[in-house]
C-alpha cells in the first residue's frame, strides 16, 4: 500500500513523457480525486519555479477544490494569486448562447487557454504546464449536445500540447456513453489519448476499505513496437482519503 507521491503505484504506472490522459468513471466509482492528485503533482512539477496549470472547471467552483487541495498540503489560492494556476469557471459556460455561437464561445475558450500557456511557458522558469478540464461530458451540455463542437475544441487543445510541449488532462464519465449513439465522444478521446485511466466498483461489490479499480493503459508503450521495462497495463486498488488516496494490489493490504 502506498500514498500518492513518488514511487507510488499511479505514479509508476503513468510513467512520464505522456501529452493526453483521459480520466473514465462512472456513478459507482467517481475518478475526481484522480484529477485532485494530478493537479497537485502539476503544480509541483518542473525545475526551480515548479510547474503551472489551467484548470477549466465544469463540475465544481474554485472553492471546492481550494478545500480538497489544502487538505491534500496544496494552496491553490497561493498558486493562483502567483499565476501558478489559472482557474476558468465555465459553470455558467456559455452563457445561453446558441447554434453557430457555440462554436465562438469554445475559439474563444480556446484563444484565452492558449494565451495562458503561451504566456506561461515564455517565462525564464517556465516548469512543466497542464491543461485540465474536469469534466468534458458537461462541456458537450454546455454546448447543447454538439460534440463536433467539443472535439473540435479538444483536437485544438490536443495540438497545443505538441506545440507547446504542455500536457492535456481530462476527465469524462464513461457510463453516459453507453449507448452506441454516444459513444463517438469517448472512443475519440481514448483513440487521442496517450494515457487512459478509469475507475470502476470492486467486482466483488462494495468494502470498507477498498473504494474501487483504477485500470491504468499506457498506449505509448503499447505503440512502441519494442521491449519496454514497465508495465503497458496496471490494475490495482483504491482508497479515497481526505488528503489523498491510496493505492495498492488486491490482497497486500495488512
Amino acid at each position: 500500500m502506498e500514498e500518492y507521491g513518488a514511487g507510488d503505484l499511479l505514479s509508476e504506472a503513468m510513467c512520464a513523457g505522456a501529452r493526453v490522459v483521459v480520466v473514465e468513471d462512472c456513478v459507482e466509482a467517481p475518478a475526481a480525486f484522480v484529477l485532485h492528485l494530478l493537479l497537485k503533482r502539476a503544480l509541483a512539477a518542473g525545475g526551480g519555479g515548479g510547474g503551472g496549470a489551467a484548470l477549466l472547471a465544469l463540475a465544481q467552483p474554485f472553492s471546492h477544490y481550494d478545500r480538497v487541495l489544502r487538505k491534500m498540503g496544496c494552496n491553490l489560492s497561493m498558486h493562483r494569486k502567483s499565476e501558478r494556476l489559472h482557474f476558468f469557471d465555465l459553470q455558467g459556460f456559455p452563457g445561453g448562447t446558441q447554434g453557430g455561437a457555440i462554436a465562438d464561445s469554445l475559439a474563444q475558450l480556446y484563444s484565452a487557454v492558449q494565451r495562458v500557456v503561451e504566456t506561461c511557458r515564455a517565462g525564464e522558469n517556465a516548469g512543466r504546464f497542464t491543461v485540465m478540464i474536469d469534466d468534458v461530458s458537461l462541456l458537450e451540455v454546455a454546448a447543447n449536445g454538439s460534440a463536433d463542437d467539443v472535439l473540435d475544441f479538444l483536437h485544438y487543445c490536443v495540438t497545443l500540447t505538441s506545440e507547446m510541449n504542455c500536457s492535456l488532462v481530462v476527465l469524462i464519465h464513461e457510463d453516459i456513453y453507453s449507448s452506441e449513439d454516444g459513444v463517438g465522444l469517448l472512443a475519440h478521446l481514448r483513440y487521442i489519448a496517450d494515457l487512459v485511466i478509469k475507475a470502476a466498483p470492486l467486482s466483488t461489490g462494495l468494502a470498507t476499505d477498498v473504494h474501487g479499480q483504477l485500470s491504468v493503459v499506457n498506449k505509448g508503450m503499447l505503440i512502441e513496437q519494442r521491449p519496454a521495462k514497465g508495465q503497458k497495463v496496471w490494475s490495482f486498488h483504491f482508497k479515497v482519503k481526505e488528503n489523498g488516496a491510496d493505492f495498492f494490489y488486491p490482497g497486500s493490504r495488512h
